[in-house]
């Protein structure tokens, strides 16, 4: 089972967003999709769900060209993706409780499994994802605006993580965090995508994050792929633009302290 692009270009105009693009995605892999921004990494994850169709190419997920399926069969590969947004995008004057269970309660998805769930078994599963984005119950009957941003996040992909998926695709998570918020979000994707063992494609432009828990990363510029590799390979590369990704994020981290008291016991 994987997610699959061959020789897939998009154009908007007289703009070529990409370019033959061709990569594949292993299962249980956790992608990074780096680039500056308008290089087309959200446009790859929408032709992921089928949001958009190539002008040339494929795309695959699980041997499916999602191009090629008619609405039921295409509503049916969408169930097996979660999209995780880049604001939480959860519906105001639902609670929390009502937010993660929506899309439990969907024809879409009943269809899929044969049967309503229970509320019984809709409560279980919502208290177990929220556990599983390490918030407590006690906010069920809170309403978004009660939560910081950071909570609604997690909320939001609690809710992406109800219907059970085995595809995340996550576009930009880490937007408008802190930096202590966005390597929580950061430990989450990768703790989640282990424990349920699913595989997760991650659009952003953050190299640390990348470089912290990424399996592999392809990095996209003027529609094309620079790079496709694990973590060491890419800090080989020689691509002035993965160059200056990297020197920024080397930039951004803090000397270690100097131990004062041992230079001084040293010094002649």
């Amino acid at each position: 089972m994987s997610i699959r692009f061959e020789q897939v270009s998009k154009s908007f105009g007289t703009k070529h967003v990409l370019k033959q693009v061709s990569f594949k995605v292993e299962r249980g892999e956790i992608l990074f999709i780096l680039g500056r921004s308008g290089m087309g990494k959200s446009v790859t994850l929408k032709h992921i769900i089928g949001l958009l169709k190539p002008d040339s190419g494929s795309v695959f997920i699980d041997d499916q060209n999602v191009s090629q399926l008619d609405d039921l069969q295409l509503a049916k590969v969408r169930q097996k993706c979660g999209m995780v947004f880049q604001h939480p995008a959860l519906l105001d004057s639902l609670t929390v409780f009502e937010n993660i269970a929506f899309g439990l309660r969907t024809a879409q998805y009943i269809q899929l499994i044969g049967h309503p769930l229970s509320e019984d078994d809709i409560r279980r599963r919502v208290c177990e994802k929220l556990a599983d984005v390490n918030l407590k119950t006690e906010i069920l009957d809170c309403l978004p605006s009660d939560l910081s941003y950071g909570m609604q996040k997690r909320v939001s992909l609690a809710r992406t993580l109800a219907p059970e998926p085995e595809y995340l695709l996550f576009d930009e998570p880490t937007t408008g965090l802190d930096p202590i918020t966005t390597n929580a979000i950061n430990d989450l994707i990768h703790d989640l995508s282990r424990k349920l063992q699913v595989t997760s494609l991650v659009v952003s432009h953050d190299m640390a994050c990348a470089l912290k828990i990424a399996d592999r990363i392809l990095v996209l510029d003027q529609g094309k792929i620079l790079a496709h590799a694990d973590r060491s390979t890419l800090k080989l590369s020689q691509e002035p633009l993965i160059q200056d990704f990297l020197a920024e994020t080397l930039a951004l981290i803090p000397p270690p302290e100097l131990d004062v008291a041992s230079i001084g016991a040293t010094a002649p």
